[in-house]
């Protein structure tokens, strides 16, 4: 944020080596004096010399490693920081970190609206469940049987999506159980709810039985509450993928 009045100003006091208010003290008392004796010869300067003294001190504020950094880790935010950039240098300071604010605000909504929904493999020889991947290849699938996860808040705005997303895995794989994995959905909102149930139908309507394993105390409550529970039954909610798996191969596969 600018300590100086404005980018500029707070650049030459960061390069000065200005530490506390003191600086902005001294500041004004300079200004001061120039108003007072040395108005007509400043008057004189180009525009383009203090444009010159201005990108001069402003360079400095720029730190490409901090952009490679930010890069490295995360290409979205990296994008963000560039929004940031462009709106300080476009309409100043603070109406630059606006942009950059709402730049930010709009991609975190998207990614709301499009929560992970994705297919998991297990490990061999472990209780490890993960994303399938090409590193990956060897993992376990049980034929007839479709461990999807799905992750974040589900609610009106993505509900719909995520029921595409699950018939789309359910049509790929042919599976006739499709145990959906919901430890990291923290909240379950009443029509993403309605979704769900009407999904469930549908798919039982389809020959397809849905388990829901692995729900967070809130979504539980949500689920008993509804009257969802009771249609599913115990043997079609467990408390984890493990016992899913295990359920599944005592019914012989």
């Amino acid at each position: 944020m600018p300590a100086g009045g404005g980018t500029s100003q707070t650049a030459v006091n960061r390069q000065a080596g200005a530490k506390t208010q003191m600086a902005e003290l001294v500041t004004a008392g300079a200004a001061l004096l120039i108003m007072l004796f040395l108005a007509k010869p400043m008057g004189l300067l180009p525009q383009a010399t203090l444009a010159g003294i201005v990108i001069v001190y402003s360079v400095g504020l720029i730190s490409l490693d901090g952009f490679r950094a930010v890069l490295r880790v995360r290409r979205m935010e990296f994008y963000w920081a560039l929004a940031a950039t462009a709106g300080v240098m476009l309409f100043g300071t603070l109406k630059g970190i606006m942009v950059a604010i709402i730049v930010s605000l709009v991609s975190m909504a998207q990614q709301v609206a499009a929560p992970p929904v994705y297919e998991v493999r297990r490990k061999r020889g472990t209780n490890v469940f993960r994303q399938i991947d090409e590193e990956h290849g060897d993992d376990e699938a049980f034929p007839g049987l479709l461990l999807v996860r799905v992750d974040g808040r589900v609610f009106f705005a993505n509900a719909a999506r995520i029921g595409d997303r699950l018939r789309q895995l359910v049509a790929e794989s042919g599976a006739r159980i499709v145990a959906v994995h919901m430890s990291g959905v923290f909240d379950l909102e009443y029509t993403a709810l309605k979704a769900l149930i009407e999904g469930e139908a549908r798919l039982r309507d389809e020959g397809v039985t849905v388990w829901l394993v692995g729900m967070t105390p809130p979504v539980m409550d949500v689920v008993q509450r509804s009257g969802l529970a009771a249609t599913l039954g115990p043997e079609r909610m467990h408390f984890n993928l493990e016992t899913a798996v295990a359920a599944y191969e005592r019914r012989g596969g």
